[in-house]
């Protein structure tokens, strides 16, 4: 049985209204990016006890903290970030996530992504010891314009860097924008390193997102292959119907449960049971 989680930041900032919203659509776990607007590692300990508060309430665990590490110029002074991702680390384990998503820095258009390739090994390396320190792991987003949004770049992090700590996070639609074909390309390479899975969809045509099924990220395919192969792990929703930036999406509780009802019905018709 697959497990459901979400960024249920896209409900509304407020955090009492995600909850809400996300425990009445049946969801157990959650994916934590922000809370009242403000980012969940800019939280402050008072903060971070009102979310666990209002967790518990509603019967919610954490499947993993939706971080922003990584998500930097690879130019960018790097030690500050480490530290962040040390206080990342914190936070999962108040908070109980198991998880903690990341990226592999931003490549300044027209650069080559090769040559920043050992600086960013350097930095995946370092952040997979705070993964391993603090006994979490850290799933790598294949977010487009960073160094490891390619299956292929993806893989040479991950075997690079060579850390049961470090995994892999599949996110179809990002793959969709940067001309992969997801499921074609990259499953077979990707899937000894898949931990857990980003569930949006994208028009190869023009990039617009989609809810699961509607887009070219191949999902039917994605999923049948991870059922047939005895995949285990959370499927987090992250619509990104509304508006979209850098440091994440929005779609308001309708298009929210849009993007839900359309998964769980793909899951439906493939005969695969979920919680």
């Amino acid at each position: 049985m697959w497990t459901l989680s979400g960024f249920i930041d896209e409900i509304s900032p407020d955090f009492e209204t995600q909850c809400s919203v996300a425990a009445g659509l049946g969801l157990k776990y959650v994916e934590i990016r922000s809370a009242w607007g403000v980012n969940i590692l800019d939280l402050d300990d008072d903060q971070l006890a009102t979310v666990q508060e209002i967790l518990d309430r509603h019967g919610l665990k954490v499947s993993s903290i939706g971080s922003p590490i990584g998500k930097i110029d690879i130019g960018e002074e790097f030690e500050p970030h480490l530290e962040r991702a040390r206080h990342a680390a914190d936070v999962a384990r108040t908070l109980g996530a198991p998880y903690i998503r990341l990226f592999s820095f931003f490549i300044r258009s027209g650069d080559d992504p090769k040559d920043h390739r050992d600086e960013v090994l350097r930095r995946m390396r370092a952040l997979a010891h705070v993964g391993e320190a603090a006994g979490v792991v850290l799933v790598h987003e294949n977010e487009k314009d960073i160094y490891g949004d390619t299956p292929e770049r993806c893989l040479d992090i991950i075997e690079s860097v060579g850390s049961p700590n470090l995994r892999v996070t599949w996110d179809p639609a990002n793959f969709v924008q940067v001309g992969v074909r997801p499921f074609t390309e990259g499953y077979a390479s990707l899937r000894p390193h898949l931990e857990y899975m980003q569930i949006k969809d994208a028009r190869r045509a023009d990039g617009t997102v989609t809810v699961a099924g509607d887009g070219d990220g191949q999902l039917v395919e994605t999923i049948r292959a991870l059922r047939e192969d005895g995949f285990d792990g959370f499927f987090s929703l992250e619509p990104h119907l509304g508006d979209v930036h850098a440091l994440g999406g929005f779609s308001g509780p309708e298009l929210f449960t849009r993007a839900h009802t359309a998964f769980t019905e793909l899951l439906k018709s493939e005969g695969i049971e979920y919680a």
